[in-house]
């Protein structure tokens, strides 16, 4: 599909160009959304929420069909009192190579997939530490968070299950669970406890039984190990939802509130 000509950044939005990683052989852009009122030469500090797919985020120019208007939704809810005034980073894809950087398991007969782990330690070693050192970020995983649709929500889970001390609020819209024979599954099944993550998990009806199937099984496995619903999990079987970026424009306004609630804290000082 061709990118849409119509620009729909909202708010004050930064754009990283050409941003390198030493694991991962292709550069890739990376969007800022800062906050109303963000001062770069003051003292309050937010959290941060990473998003993978990044053309998709902000921007309808860019985007594969529709944008998922997160910086209208934040800049609203914000000023509203509604949450926590955040930082969102939108982590461009890099086209055909997304399969293989957003897949934590290798399908050798197709040969693609596998390189999730790359892409975490990118994130973790390299962006992170850039957008800690140029924004008034809160560092800590308590305030940062990890968000995606379809396989990048598998990713978030992944890298989330394997960096709690990085990512502690997670956002999986229709995570593509079925991967490798849902070795997602299979990572959480085998943790040996439970850990400090915040979770959004849901599914679109219209997605189909086997997705809706998966969805549910990864919320059980989830509350098997100790996450609570209405607590440190929330999850959403979106009526009429399909899998595509509209319908997870819709939800993102639930979204953020569940990760992003709003405390008495919020704007933190350093």
């Amino acid at each position: 599909m061709e990118p849409n000509e119509l620009h729909t950044l909202t708010g004050d939005v930064r754009t990283h160009e050409r941003f390198h990683s030493r694991y991962l052989g292709h550069d890739r852009t990376v969007l800022v959304y800062l906050p109303p009122h963000y001062d770069a030469n003051a003292v309050n500090r937010y959290p941060v929420l990473y998003l993978h797919d990044g053309q998709n985020v902000f921007d309808r120019a860019t985007s594969f069909g529709e944008e998922w208007h997160v910086d209208e939704c934040a800049q609203a809810l914000i000023l509203a009192g509604e949450i926590e005034p955040l930082i969102i980073v939108g982590v461009y894809n890099t086209g055909e190579f997304r399969v293989d950087e957003y897949t934590p398991t290798a399908e050798l007969e197709k040969g693609r997939g596998g390189h999730a782990d790359d892409y975490g330690r990118m994130l973790v070693e390299e962006l992170k530490p850039f957008i800690d050192s140029t924004y008034n970020t809160l560092p800590g995983a308590a305030n940062t968070g990890l968000g995606g649709s379809s396989l990048g929500g598998l990713v978030t889970l992944h890298l989330g299950l394997r960096h709690p001390t990085t990512f502690n609020r997670l956002a999986a819209l229709s995570p593509s669970v079925w991967w490798d024979q849902r070795v997602l599954l299979t990572e959480v099944e085998a943790l040996p406890r439970k850990l400090p993550l915040r979770i959004w998990l849901d599914a679109g009806t219209a997605e189909g039984k086997d997705t809706l199937d998966n969805a549910r099984d990864l919320r059980d496995a989830l509350v098997a190990k100790g996450w609570i619903i209405g607590d440190d999990l929330s999850y959403l079987e979106a009526p009429g939802g399909e899998h595509n970026e509209q319908s997870w424009a819709a939800r993102v306004e639930r979204v953020l509130k569940f990760l992003f609630p709003l405390s008495t804290s919020a704007p933190h000082a350093s």
